[in-house]
């Protein structure tokens, strides 16, 4: 059958195992082929070919409910849903997303950029189905990296409580939790996926539980498995969450596949099918990789394996720059360290993680971690920097609010891939966290314009001993190493006068100040162009002269406007200029005491507000 033949996942279900094995190796051709030229998820997706098409042979979806935990290595399912025609428009503006997406097709259910939240979806489907007296089978594919998160296992714990009927497919692709015993667990998982054993396992279960003696023989039984399951298959951390397991299955064996996705469709209550892959499978390159390189790639060549996304010599991208800045500085003070949430060749912090093996630490997938982890450094006397994309940084707000703003703490964050990430969609977008963080007292947060700035401002960042963020974008600029590094005022900003009569004025941030006044000095504008590299502290003093020349003042931000810089300048003018009375907690954590005594305190009582009323009057 052709790729491009497939509309149904249907269509594959009278399909003989030679035939399922031939069409592996036509979507993993497919797959090497039509990334190389769109970019994408290369070597999570070659690795769960025969799961994917194993999944979509034993169940039925849309009824069944096929879960992926992430969504970027559901290639193969996008395939066999009949999509495989749109593959050129992938990550495209109006095309394919990279990820599973609700609206794109019936046979998505779920939708997710980032890891660890496919069990807690699961069994939120299974209750629903249960209380709805509905009838459908319940799958989450999970990796092994992803079952590190805190969420993945605080759902582990809910399900082996809940003991809803539900498959957990754990994807264990060489970063292992549990040991592998070779022959002797093929073996028990081939015993125990088989018709045999199955039909046997049925009948002995009817008859038994028709009499209380038998229902003895039975529990008896159940415990000599158990044991068997603890001393030889070693299921580990599974079984210490009360969850059936099998495996390990050879996860590119479709013919195993099959038979143990049987098995667990047949068990009453929650199971877990441990499969083994490689990532990249059937492309060298990405089988060889140990780094992370292949995971998410541009355009590349098949033969070479070779990027065709080239940057200028001259130009670095903005995760280099700050790595660089960072092991230069780690380089003078050994009391620096780095942190990441397993984004290391993201980050670009391979370079430090080899420098300084022991002052470098991945702490998985896992940013409320990373982040309480780094304020205990702190704490400790140590200088930490913790690298996390501004997407994924969401998780961690509670943990840079209580652990780390509240206690005053000198971390330093940087927010990778800030603001528009392009390709990866709705999930990745990094245009939230100026507004998620303006709101913590002690914070400050910032934003470089050109490469200087950015290593001037991780300078300063470490210097300050203060709760620091600083975020940058996804992409490049051109780099030139500073010869000496400078502190930067905090809270300042800085203004460049374009032409001789300015006719507006335009505050923004980031390598937009330089495209503002480029564009100006292109069409013989004359403005006043403002870098605001803080968004916390604001520039007040400059704000109030700008305020007092008769412009017209442009806030050119490009992230999102709720709570954004723009909120900021109209909350300082606001009480400069009282157009809007305003009674609330200021920019400080609140301490204990009673809620009268404290709403005195902060103002914020009914008598604060009244006197403040007839004092306006």
């Amino acid at each position: 059958m052709r790729i491009y033949d497939i509309e149904s996942p249907k269509q594959i279900k009278n399909m003989s195992i030679p035939q399922l094995v031939e069409l592996s190796n036509d979507i993993r051709s497919f797959l090497i082929s039509s990334i190389s030229k769109t970019g994408g998820h290369l070597s999570s997706n070659l690795g769960v070919v025969e799961l994917s098409i194993a999944m979509h042979y034993v169940f039925d979806a849309p009824n069944d409910k096929l879960i992926f935990d992430v969504g970027h290595q559901c290639y193969t399912h996008k395939i066999l849903t009949g999509r495989s025609r749109q593959f050129t428009t992938l990550r495209k503006k109006d095309g394919l997303s990279g990820y599973q997406k609700r609206s794109e097709s019936i046979y998505d259910c779920w939708e997710a950029g980032h890891s660890s939240t496919s069990l807690s979806a699961a069994l939120g489907y299974a209750i629903a189905r249960d209380i709805k007296k509905e009838n459908y089978e319940v799958v989450a594919l999970i990796g092994d990296g992803a079952l590190s998160g805190g969420m993945a296992m605080e759902a582990l714990n809910d399900i082996g409580s809940k003991q809803k009927k539900m498959i957990i497919i754990f994807n264990d692709n060489n970063m292992s939790i549990s040991r592998n015993h070779g022959g002797i667990e093929q073996r028990i998982t081939s015993v125990r996926s088989s018709q045999i054993y199955r039909g046997i396992k049925h009948d002995i279960k009817s008859n038994l539980q028709t009499n209380k003696v038998g229902t003895s023989i039975l529990n008896a039984m159940t415990s000599v498995r158990d044991i068997v399951k603890h001393d030889i298959i070693n299921a580990g951390l599974f079984q210490d969450f009360n969850l059936e397991y099998i495996g390990p299955v050879d996860g590119h064996n479709i013919s195993d596949l099959i038979k143990v996705l049987n098995t667990a469709k047949e068990h009453d209550g929650p199971i877990v099918v441990h499969v083994l892959t490689k990532k990249g499978k059937g492309y060298p390159y990405a089988e060889k990789d140990k780094v992370g390189k292949w995971h998410g790639v541009s355009p590349f060549d098949i033969e070479t394996g070779r990027s065709l996304m080239k940057l200028p010599n001259d130009e670095l991208t903005w995760s280099e720059v700050i790595s660089r800045t960072l092991m230069d500085l780690a380089r003078k003070d050994k009391n620096i360290v780095a942190i990441t949430p397993a984004m290391a060749q993201g980050s670009k912090l391979l370079d430090f993680e080899k420098t300084y093996p022991n002052r470098f630490f991945d702490c998985g997938i896992a940013e409320q971690h990373a982040i309480t982890m780094a304020c205990g450094m702190a704490a400790g006397g140590l200088k930490p920097f913790v690298s996390v994309y501004s997407s994924f940084l969401q998780r961690a707000y509670d943990q840079i609010n209580h652990d780390m703003a509240r206690m005053d703490l000198p971390v330093v964050v940087g927010i990778d891939r800030a603001g528009l990430v392009g390709d990866d969609g709705d999930t990745h977008q990094g245009v939230f966290d100026i507004s998620m963080l303006r709101s913590i007292p002690n914070l400050i947060l910032s934003q470089p314009h050109d490469a200087k700035e950015a290593q001037n401002l991780l300078y300063t960042a470490f210097v300050s001993q203060k709760p620091f963020c600083i975020r940058y974008p996804r992409g490049n600029v051109h780099y030139d190493k500073v010869d000496q590094y400078e502190l930067i005022p905090i809270g300042s900003w800085t203004r460049y006068d374009i032409g001789d009569k300015p006719i507006c004025i335009v505050i923004s941030y980031g390598y937009d100040v330089d495209n503002v006044i480029h564009k100006a000095k292109e069409n013989n504008i004359s403005m006043i162009v403002i870098n605001a590299r803080f968004f916390k502290p604001i520039d007040t003093i400059m704000i109030n002269e700008l305020c007092s020349y008769d412009l017209p003042i442009y806030v050119y931000e490009t992230d999102c406007k709720i709570g954004s810089l723009s909120s900021a300048i109209l909350e300082y003018i606001n009480t400069q200029k009282h157009i809007l009375n305003t009674i609330g907690i200021e920019d400080h954590f609140v301490n204990h005491g009673s809620i009268r005594t404290l709403r005195i305190q902060e103002h914020i009582d009914t008598q604060s507000l009244f006197k403040e009323i007839i004092e306006n009057d």
